[in-house]
């Protein structure tokens, strides 16, 4: 996978911002609605604020990332973790018609279709009520140990629910990552990978996938996660905390979600203590074999290869922008780190 088309520059993100404000419309909001770009990654995020029903969060997909029975899947998942699990996650708002994720055209009938979009293509959009509250900082142990609980919390969810029988989301194994079609494209075409950083972190990958083979994917270690548990996911409210994007959920190992929790920061020297406090938090639901806990830094560097390629197939959201080669060189240097000491940090 290359770049995809919310990352290929501004044209078109005023097109999808455009789509937005039709889309809004076909939720039932107000024509004097507002819609304000919040952030851009796999998908695009608005806040919509109608003057008559208030603030409201409006999510538009990529095209082409997700089928509409996956995020059907993925709507119903978060249903159950609220309601069964005490997960608190946002509520669905359909649309008039009772229809909760909408596929619309991607532009206005025109007598020429948008550079980049084909004839006909439908995108997907999904409204969200608003959720009050504070993304935590990056290196607060104590919200990381809230965290870990948090997650445990959705594993045991998921360990016991009963999906429905159209339920399907993609996995996150080692062939989806880095396989012949991986789905954030080829570290390789990382920014920076030249010969020497190619040569390391082909070793990391090696040894990655020995790693990962041996762990085995038993229904004790590989369900449904949410797959990007990092702190700016969570939303906190005073004592309340909500878990928020779960567009990247799927079949992983359970131990990719603490990967997940130190995205783009994995280097830094402050991550070993707060993955201490996110297990702390953890075991106030579930035990953690000390096998499983061997093996958390093999996919904190699962995670970091996988971005790498991340970053090289987005270079337009603006996280890739700011990390850019000197993600590459850290990881080089963080996985000699690893490698040296035997797959640990």
């Amino acid at each position: 996978m290359s770049t995809h088309d919310l990352s290929t520059g501004g044209d078109v993100l005023d097109r999808v911002t455009r789509f937005a404000e039709r889309a809004a419309r076909a939720y039932g909001c107000a024509p004097a609605s507002t819609v304000r770009l919040l952030n851009v990654s796999e998908n695009a995020t608005y806040l919509v604020v109608d003057p008559d029903q208030g603030p409201c969060i409006l999510r538009v997909h990529r095209l082409g990332y997700h089928t509409g029975a996956e995020i059907e899947s993925e709507l119903a998942w978060m249903d159950a973790l609220r309601t069964e699990a005490g997960v608190r996650t946002p509520r669905v708002l359909p649309a008039p018609d009772g229809q909760r994720v909408l596929a619309l055209p991607d532009i206005e009938e025109a007598p020429e279709p948008a550079t980049g979009t084909e004839p006909g293509a439908l995108r997907h959009c999904v409204r969200f009520e608003y959720l009050p509250g504070t993304e935590p900082a990056d290196d607060d142990a104590t919200h990381f140990a809230e965290l870990g609980e948090v997650t445990a919390r959705m594993h045991r969810h998921a360990r016991e629910w009963a999906r429905p029988s159209w339920f399907t989301r993609f996995s996150w194994d080692y062939d989806a990552a880095f396989g012949r079609e991986a789905r954030w494209g080829r570290w390789q075409d990382g920014i920076g990978v030249g010969p020497a950083e190619r040569a390391v972190l082909a070793r990391l990958d090696a040894v990655l996938a020995a790693r990962l083979a041996a762990f085995g994917t038993g229904p004790e270690r590989f369900g449904l996660v949410h797959a990007d548990t990092r702190l700016a996911n969570l939303l906190v409210d005073g004592g309340r905390v909500s878990v928020i994007d779960f567009d990247d959920s799927g079949f992983s190992w359970f131990l990719y979600d603490v990967g997940t929790t130190v995205s783009f920061f994995e280097h830094q020297p402050q991550v070993p203590a707060l993955v201490d406090s996110w297990l702390a938090g953890y075991r106030r639901v579930l035990s953690l074999p000390a096998e499983d806990e061997a093996e958390i830094w093999t996919f904190i560097m699962f995670r970091r290869l996988l971005l790498v390629a991340w970053i090289g197939s987005h270079q337009g959201a603006d996280i890739a922008q700011q990390l850019g080669a000197g993600y590459t060189q850290d990881s080089c240097d963080l996985a000699e780190r690893f490698l040296s000491q035997g797959g640990k940090e």
